[in-house]
């Protein structure tokens, strides 16, 4: 199966909205408070008009309103399966979803197809993920082999005997396969069939630990950025880092304070709206963070860089957010330095940013210092005024890579 961009993404946000403020009791006070109709959206910045809709509102109106919170738009006999995140939060799959809420787009992007045999051990028990995972699987024409997480030597037994050529997993997981695998004296990759792995991204260098399993086990490895609410939010093009935004989706990349859409580069919350009539969440904020790297002709975010952390966890420097991710990834880049701690302090009205580091045995400060100032320049667009060179005792392992202590 194909997706198309429609011809007017706008169009089509309002003729969802339109059917959802006339059924939704949630989506018309949203409207209404912010003064508006579904019909006065005629541009990206119309939609930014309305306030952002965050996770725990969601939560607050379903435990108000059980189970949808006055969202849903169909009637029972539409519901295919109910899906149960943490809070718990309620998501409705509609009987019309037949790509596993758009995963199947990141599959077919992937190469997969009739010829392939996929071992899923992504849960099926509750929450989304393994169900749409599945469905996303089926529609390319793959075979799916359902696993769920555990039972390693079951599932490396299962790679083998079927001749499985992708893997769908977490990276700690599929990790666990390779080790049992090898430890069962399958190391060389040649004992398998295994073209690919469908894994789950992590912080850090993430991009790094890839192109290591990649160029170990001779595999592709892919990923994507999805959550439960809406399935596949944006998947991996060849040789790009960061996902393209799936067509169904209208993403804004917005100041998590004021819900205000950033422009491209400036890294922020990603908030979401779909164009799905029966579950038509407008303005959602993931609560995940990210710089947006490309937009498309009608204003939306076509392009999002790796996610960089969870909304909180940033801590704001001259008007622009540092998140943990920014100093791992400047950590990995600078050999040298053991570990590290920025710590954000306010002097005379201006923030200072400075970085406490432990340098390993035998690293040179000048060096390490020299591309510590060009490598977090690089990742935050902001100068760090000040490197400090402590003693491994000083910070503890597992002390938190940035600290806010403007007001203390």
């Amino acid at each position: 199966m194909t997706h198309s961009l429609p011809s007017d993404r706008l169009g089509a946000l309002r003729a969802a909205q339109q059917h959802a403020f006339e059924r939704a009791p949630a989506i018309r006070e949203i409207y209404e408070r912010a003064r508006m109709t579904p019909q006065d959206i005629r541009s990206a910045a119309d939609l930014a008009r309305l306030p952002v809709t965050s996770k725990d509102a969601l939560l607050e109106r379903q435990r108000r309103a059980p189970p949808f919170g006055g969202f849903l738009t169909v009637d029972e006999a539409a519901i295919q399966r109910i899906f149960v995140s943490p809070g718990p939060i309620y998501e409705p799959q509609l009987v019309d979803d037949q790509d596993g809420h758009g995963f199947a787009h990141c599959f077919q992007r992937a190469g997969l197809g009739p010829q392939d045999r996929v071992l899923n051990t992504w849960s099926y028990h509750l929450v989304p993920a393994g169900v749409l995972l599945d469905q996303g699987i089926a529609a390319t024409g793959a075979t799916v082999v359902p696993c769920g997480p555990g039972g390693a030597e079951q599932q490396a037994q299962l790679i083998l005997e079927l001749g499985i050529t992708c893997i769908c997993a977490s990276t700690a997981f599929f990790l666990t396969l390779i080790r049992t695998l090898e430890n069962m004296g399958h190391a060389l990759p040649c004992a398998w069939k295994l073209k690919s792995a469908f894994l789950g991204g992590e912080m850090g260098d993430w991009m790094g630990k890839r192109r290591a399993l990649e160029s170990r086990y001779g595999i592709k490895i892919f990923s994507a950025y999805a959550t439960g609410d809406f399935g596949l939010i944006g998947y991996e093009e060849a040789d790009e880092e960061g996902y393209t935004v799936q067509p169904e989706r209208l993403v804004q990349i917005c100041d998590p304070q004021t819900g205000v859409p950033l422009p491209l580069g400036e890294t922020g919350e990603i908030v979401v709206t779909t164009m799905n009539r029966g579950w038509p969440l407008v303005r959602f904020g993931t609560g995940d963070v990210a710089s947006g790297r490309a937009a498309s002709a009608d204003g939306f975010v076509s392009h999002i860089n790796l996610l960089e952390g969870r909304v909180g966890q940033g801590v704001k420097a001259r008007e622009i957010f540092i998140y943990p991710r920014n100093v791992e990834e400047v950590l990995a880049q600078v050999p040298p330095i053991q570990r590290a701690q920025v710590v954000v302090t306010s002097q005379q009205h201006r923030e200072t940013i400075t970085l406490r580091g432990v340098l390993n045995p035998g690293g040179e400060a000048a060096m390490a210092e020299k591309a510590l100032h060009e490598i977090f320049k690089q990742r935050t667009r902001l100068k760090l005024d000040a490197i400090e060179w402590i003693s491994a005792d000083d910070l503890a392992v597992d002390a938190p890579l940035l600290v806010d202590r403007k007001h203390s």
